[in-house]
């Protein structure tokens, strides 16, 4: 038996809209990944990308569970010394709502060629307009449920 690998013109890529309001953040990030990445597709194929686009809306409307809005923090560095810099998740929800879905959907996908190739489909935008309407997106239904607890 042979293993399957894709053509690139096998490969069709669809548009997902994703509406980002009252979800959590990581639980949103993992299903965004999969979908980015193409494991919900029977074609999957590791070394290859064969996801779609996901476009996410009302990003500044996510939800952090537990004290990570006060503690968690976003940690750059210039590599000189000194050149540590902290950014409060609260702040950057509040000023770069798209920054905090991009770096947790970017942390779960390769660090590699291929992960650079994927995020490029994502687009984030804090609000509930974005300008991809010409391409259809579809609806992608995303459980804004914390561990099985619905919101009543």
């Amino acid at each position: 038996m042979k293993t399957y690998s894709p053509k690139p013109v096998d490969i069709h890529r669809d548009w997902w809209v994703v509406d980002a309001e009252g979800a959590v953040l990581g639980r949103l990030a993992t299903q965004i990944a999969n979908v980015l990445r193409g494991k919900n597709k029977p074609m999957f194929a590791p070394h290859m990308d064969v996801g779609d686009h996901v476009i996410v809306v009302n990003a500044d409307k996510i939800v952090l569970t537990g004290r990570k809005l006060e503690q968690k923090e976003l940690l750059r560095y210039s590599g000189y010394h000194g050149g540590l810099r902290r950014i409060p998740y609260d702040k950057l929800l509040r000023e770069h709502p798209d920054r905090v879905i991009r770096k947790a959907v970017r942390g779960m996908l390769p660090k590699n060629r291929l992960g650079r190739q994927v995020i490029r489909k994502l687009k984030v935008y804090a609000g509930p307009d974005h300008p991809h309407s010409a391409q259809g997106p579809q609806v992608l239904e995303i459980e804004h449920t914390r561990r099985g607890l619905s919101e009543a």
